[in-house]
């Protein structure tokens, strides 16, 4: 019984399960403030009180010191603070260890998940953060990074749910650009109804289509859909249809996807296809930059969803029916020529985002200069050109070598602490030696004040009792 005592208080959460092994769990100065609300949709943003922007200070310096080790001593003070877990996550899983990674993002989003507000929800859709706001964009990252384990792992439909959280926390702008993902994760959930609903529901606003991604996977969920024996004949041929149009619409749009598609799948197409032009070495070379990176990227990661033989045959009926098109002259061909020609010039910035998250080889190496030469941080990859900054970082000052030991005392206690005051640039230093030592102990006394109001003691555990019957209920 008196054990018991010893309990601790687990708190239940949706996103993830806490375990035994974690440091215990204490208030780390993150909190979640509801901003407004507009229209049925609720505006919140995560904060970070002062003690926390210490931390995060402290964070910044260690990853500027590139020594790894740094974030594990900072972690071991303040084993919640997100952006350290989400970094050290990230050199984990480079040194092979996918565990140790997978638990420190688990962390992350505990301590997160531990700040929301109570209004806050998860599953209304109705709740959005601004990734703008630099608080917020942490959140964004740990449940993506989350999200790509639970996919290796093998628990596509749990990845998909995660999918649509982050999506729904700011759809309209998209800042990670789950839509580049959320089709593959629905074909592998094999939640096909979703998938073509979304796209009927999205199309007229998003232009789903425009994306290769969307424009492929869209006909295959038809197609799996065709397959079910469970449903009518009407249905199913329905199904066949829409599979086919949508497939023809997709090759003549998008035909440089076709032979890396069959490379990765290792099929070799036949002598009619191989030679034609259309889906030949110049539909690659000719595509502009952003649509190869979209399209690099869709052949990764979902070219193992058309190694099935009969997905192949369909497949390969449609480039067919593609061919005869082409050779027709069909205004649709070279209409479709013109919009990627124009549409597709340069790549929005959050695109280019989630193709450093998914490091997906093919996609990285299509990335343009201005991208990979400048520094990625896992914490904050390509952090948004208009953020809204609610705290900055405080600059260093070289402080002048010829303090007093007095003076280096106190900044010893008081960081912030300047005894000598600003640097006297009119030369007559013994008129104003007088004032400047007013001027010193005054801010001397403010700083001790200050440092006192802050001081907080803890009272120590009582046990009064220690052979009691257990704690209350």
């Amino acid at each position: 019984r008196p054990r018991q005592r010893q309990r601790q208080y687990v708190r239940s959460t949706w996103l993830t399960a806490p375990k035994n092994t974690w440091p215990r769990y204490s208030k780390t100065g993150i909190a979640m403030q509801l901003l407004d609300t507009r229209r049925g949709v609720q505006h919140f943003t995560f904060e970070h009180h002062r003690e926390y922007q210490q931390v995060q200070f402290k964070f910044l310096d260690a990853v500027e010191s590139m020594d790894p080790n740094n974030i594990v001593l900072l972690l071991q003070m303040n084993p919640y603070h997100v952006d350290s877990l989400l970094q050290l996550s990230d050199v984990c899983r480079m040194q092979e260890d996918q565990e140790m990674a997978r638990d420190l993002v688990e962390r992350a989003l505990y301590s997160l998940e531990c700040a929301f507000h109570p209004v806050f929800s998860l599953t209304s859709g109705n709740c959005r953060l601004d990734y703008r706001r630099p608080e917020n964009r942490a959140f964004f990252l740990a449940l993506f990074k989350h999200l790509m384990f639970l996919e290796k792992r093998g628990c596509p439909r749990t990845a998909l749910e995660f999918c649509k959280l982050i999506l729904s926390l700011d759809p309209e702008n998209d800042p990670l650009c789950v839509l580049l993902l959320i089709d593959f994760l629905s074909l592998r959930a094999r939640e096909y109804t979703f998938l073509t609903r979304m796209f009927q529901e999205w199309e007229s606003h998003r232009n789903l289509s425009q994306l290769p991604n969307f424009a492929f996977s869209v006909p295959l969920a038809y197609f799996f859909l065709s397959q079910q024996e469970e449903r009518t004949e009407p249905e199913l041929s329905q199904a066949r249809e829409r599979a086919a149009r949508l497939i023809q619409l997709a090759l003549v749009m998008f035909p440089s996807v076709l032979m890396p598609l069959l490379d990765q799948c290792s099929v070799q197409p036949d002598a009619r296809v191989a030679s034609h032009s259309f889906f030949g070495l110049s539909a690659q070379i000719s595509q502009p930059p952003a649509l190869n990176q979209l399209t690099s990227l869709y052949v990764g990661r979902t070219h193992s969803l058309w190694k099935d033989p009969a997905v192949m045959a369909w497949l390969e009926t449609n480039v067919h029916e593609v061919l005869r098109m082409v050779d027709a002259r069909d205004p649709l061909v070279e209409e479709s020529e013109h919009k990627r020609k124009m549409r597709y010039q340069s790549a929005p910035r959050n695109i280019y985002r989630h193709v450093i998250l998914s490091e997906m080889k093919e996609a990285t190496a299509a990335l343009p200069l201005e991208v990979t030469s400048q520094p990625v941080m896992g914490f904050d990859p390509l952090p948004p050109l208009d953020s809204i900054v609610s705290y900055t970082r405080p600059e260093r000052t070289n402080h002048p070598s010829n303090e007093s030991t007095l003076s280096l005392f106190f900044r010893s206690l008081l960081p912030n602490f300047n005894l000598q005051g600003d640097v006297r640039h009119d030369g007559d230093e013994e008129a104003g030696a007088g004032q400047d030592l007013n001027q010193g102990v005054n801010r001397l006394m403010a700083a001790m004040r200050d440092m006192l109001a802050n001081i907080q003691f803890q009272e120590p555990p009582r046990d009064d009792n220690p052979e009691g019957d257990g704690d209350w209920d």
